[in-house]
């Protein structure tokens, strides 16, 4: 066993016998790891150890792997890397500027599981055999997706991607080249106006940094709501609340569903509803809440404002079609997918398609449409 394992131990002993939390308590960590390396340094000079070598990487090192995720911190702090996944213990890859590359970075099967238990400790969120796909959101707003065989072939397959937020206001946008000032003056005035905004995007076309954006222009005396399946948003904004969905616990009760949170979001006197990503039956939901004239903004999967308005279209037939099994209370109230079509024509007030990756691996905003 080499110099740091040995530290490395020594440390995790300490912190066990002291009920540290390392999460928590992560400057007493500190102190500990300077500690213990020194003091491991000083009896090396007896010639019965294994040198360390350079005392700060050791410190890093120790550090890292008591109170960070070991191997992976260092990608972690790379501001440069926007996401990380781990294909196998030998496979770890990022992605620099759009661009992805396999690293250097070799792990064990038992490190992969070690290191996703730590992430998903601080979530409350739980990953086995009958639940074998999970998100969560780490410490620093990062969202780590895992999911584990027989779903996988051998493997688990881990995803964190980090949020990296390079802009909070449209302003930022046009100074970074993905918005045009011109844009950004008619989306704050939508904004202000209390339009109904849906930004749509492929997967990492910055949907979540461009609502993001957007909700910095809401008014400061205005209440707002948020519904995620994950907390990513950070909304600058004196009056919010997010809501968060929850998993089954291990008898299959206990799951809060996206629907059910934006259902409880009307009764929290919301000036304004914001819900991270529409996808499936929480469409009706959301509809029937822009129907009533609450302002709302939400993002859907879509590479253009075109596709965003034929899934739209999409949403009014679906919602019209369920609303007997969604919404018993609105069976017999017209044609099948005539209320749909009515609540779906609030959203639409304005859609803004999501920045879309150049080759330079930069985003920007590629449409902008108005129109019912």
């Amino acid at each position: 066993m080499d110099g740091i394992r040995i530290v490395e131990d020594e440390v995790r002993e300490l912190i066990r016998r002291r009920g540290l939390d390392p999460a928590q308590q992560a400057a007493e960590v500190r102190r500990l790891v300077d500690a213990a390396v020194n003091d491991y340094d000083e009896r090396t000079l007896l010639g019965t150890l294994p040198p360390l070598g350079q005392l700060d990487y050791a410190r890093k090192y120790v550090f890292d792997a008591v109170a960070g995720f070991g191997p992976l911190q260092p990608l972690l702090d790379d501001p440069i890397i926007e996401e990380i996944w781990i294909n196998s213990p030998s496979e770890v890859y990022v992605a620099r500027g759009g661009e992805s590359e396999l690293t250097s970075v070799t792990l064990t099967q038992q490190q992969v599981r070690d290191l996703v238990e730590r992430m998903l400790k601080s979530s409350g969120r739980r990953l086995d055999l009958s639940s074998p796909f999970v998100d969560a959101a780490l410490p620093d707003g990062s969202r780590l997706h895992v999911v584990i065989p027989d779903i996988t072939r051998k493997h688990w397959a881990v995803n964190i991607r980090k949020f990296i937020a390079r802009a909070s206001r449209l302003e930022h946008l046009v100074e970074l080249g993905s918005l045009s000032p011109e844009a950004a003056r008619f989306l704050a005035a939508a904004v202000a106006s209390g339009l109904n905004i849906l930004v749509s995007g492929a997967t990492q076309a910055g949907k979540t940094t461009m609502l993001n954006c957007l909700a910095a222009s809401i008014g400061s005396r205005e209440r707002v709501v948020t519904v995620e399946e994950i907390f990513e948003l950070q909304l600058p904004l004196r009056d919010v609340v997010g809501l968060q969905c929850r998993q089954p616990n291990l008898e299959g009760g206990g799951e809060i569903p996206l629907r059910r949170l934006v259902k409880e979001a009307l009764r929290m006197r919301p000036d304004r509803l914001i819900v991270g990503e529409v996808r499936e039956a929480e469409s009706l939901d959301m509809l029937i809440a822009l129907n009533s004239g609450l302002p709302g903004m939400c993002t859907v999967h879509a590479n253009s404002a075109h596709e965003a308005a034929r899934c739209k279209r999409r949403v009014r037939y679906c919602g019209g079609y369920t609303c007997s099994n969604l919404h018993p209370h609105l069976e017999g109230s017209g044609s099948r997918g005539a209320w749909g079509r009515k609540a779906a024509g609030r959203l639409s007030c304005l859609r803004s398609s999501s920045r879309l990756r150049c080759r330079d691996g930069a985003r920007r905003q590629r449409h902008l449409c108005f129109g019912s």
